[in-house]
């Protein structure tokens, strides 16, 4: 069976694109933007990648066609599956039509963290030797692709509440049918397609409503929005969790920049985690991969331990290389929390160094203006700001540096900002770009430049 995906290159539908090449069909797809990690990790899989949507990449037909969330009418690729009359159907459906049918899915869901904490679950399940499925929307350090069938009832997903496709307007998370529901934290988000904060917590209500009795869903003590789904109605078991005080599980900071913490079940201390990451957001991502795996039997000091070896994920604040002491990390920011407590985090971490942090706000609600009046406030605890505005963003990033331009501008070109950072840099600063697309390479055309200036002041030494 041939089956072909548009938009493969999201990180959902690659994933779900590897699955269907693991179950032994032919898979090949379409995008308007094919770039690693996921085209490489695609191409590796044996998965034929294609530029563009056009009509042409489906002939000959293909047997079915899986149509990503990303995909409108008007496409052409959309309208020949239409005007042809070709099998579709969205990947939410697919997934748990083929893939988790009878399964037991831990699904992660959540404003933040979902991606870093379905990795983390994955990972302490493969380390008690469970063997679990999962699909991540990213690659996590630990596994060597961001999905995959496993060889045990258990499966892992990011559940993710955008919408399901054109033609399936719920969020796809319904889809999944969880066991074990993970709700790690809720604010406003998406405003393409929610009107507001209350449209996003009915969505988060129906997942809940599909929870089975001698299920559990998990959730932070303190978050009120998520108190409030809870209160529309739950006919599960609930768990909440905190770092710091309350909650029937805790975690309590060793350290002040998560790097270490202690785990504590009613009062009583089980162990203590020591890890690669840090941000107190990572701390509770940890928590609550930690309570999941116990709802499958996994003990807690198997969950510490596994965490204490737990490698991050690509493009969470992924260390991608340190030249003459200037280091570069590369992070998928997607909304003002999102960018505070990483920047946060790495403020803890680092202590006075120097903090430069590159922001493009690529996001559909960050092109719409939605969290414009958190934006700066969210990068506060950078030394210097760099914004980038894209072409396609219909509001001036000037209104964010007003009031800032001791540490805030806004660059109109990659060039611009990769001649400035790299004249300017010193020995101890820490480079971090935020975006949650390809920026146009400038991850690794930074790294060049900073290695060809470092380079040349070695040869005239």
């Amino acid at each position: 069976m041939h089956i072909h995906v548009l938009g493969i290159c999201g990180t959902f539908m690659g994933s779900l694109a590897i699955l269907a090449r693991e179950l032994g069909y032919r898979v090949t797809g379409s995008d308007a933007n094919v770039y690693p990690p996921m085209s490489t990790q695609l191409e590796a899989q044996g998965i034929e990648l294609m530029e563009g949507y056009s009509s042409e990449h489906l002939n000959p037909e293909p047997d079915l066609v899986i149509i990503g969330n990303a995909m409108s009418r008007g496409n052409p690729a959309v309208e020949y599956v239409l005007d042809k009359g070709l099998r579709y159907i969205s990947g939410p459906q697919w997934l748990c039509e083929h893939v988790l049918q009878e399964r037991w899915v831990l699904a992660i869901a959540g404003t933040h963290g979902k991606t870093t904490t379905s990795s983390m679950l994955a990972w302490i399940l493969e380390y008690a030797g469970m063997e679990p499925g999962y699909l991540i929307g990213g690659v996590p350090n630990n596994f060597e692709v961001s999905a995959r069938l496993g060889g045990s009832p258990f499966f892992v997903i990011e559940a993710d509440e955008y919408d399901t496709a054109f033609f399936d307007k719920r969020s796809k998370f319904v889809h999944y049918r969880p066991r074990t529901l993970v709700l790690n934290n809720l604010e406003f988000d998406h405003a393409d397609i929610f009107p507001d904060l209350a449209a996003i917590q009915r969505q988060f209500h129906h997942v809940v409503r599909t929870v089975p009795a001698n299920g559990q869903v998990i959730i932070p003590q303190q978050n009120e929005a998520i108190r409030e789904v809870i209160d529309m109605g739950c006919w599960t078991p609930v768990v909440g969790a905190s770092v710091g005080d309350g909650g029937e599980w805790s975690a309590q900071l060793v350290s002040e920049d998560g790097s270490t913490f202690d785990i504590l079940h009613e009062g009583k201390n089980l162990g203590q985690i020591c890890w690669g990451m840090t941000g107190q957001h990572n701390v509770e991502n940890g928590l609550m991969a930690l309570i999941a795996a116990r709802h499958v039997g996994v003990q807690p000091h198997h969950a510490i331990e596994a965490l204490s070896a737990f490698g991050g994920v690509k493009r969470r604040m992924e260390k991608l290389a340190e030249i003459a002491g200037v280091t570069v990390y590369d992070d998928f920011a997607h909304h003002p929390t999102a960018i505070a407590t990483t920047l946060q985090g790495l403020r803890a971490q680092v202590g006075s160094d120097t903090i430069v942090a590159i922001i493009e706000p690529r996001s559909n609600t960050m092109r719409l203006g939605a969290h414009r009046a958190a934006l700066a406030d969210s990068a506060e605890t950078a030394d210097e700001v760099i914004w980038y505005q894209p072409s396609g963003l219909d509001w001036s990033l000037d209104d964010i540096v007003n009031g800032h331009e001791d540490k805030m501008r806004v660059a109109t070109s990659i060039e611009n900002i990769i001649t400035s950072v790299k004249a300017s840099v010193t020995q101890g600063t820490h480079v971090v770009v935020m975006s949650n697309g390809g920026f146009e390479g400038v991850h690794q055309r930074l790294i060049s430049a900073l290695e060809e200036r470092f380079s040349e002041g070695n040869n005239h030494g």
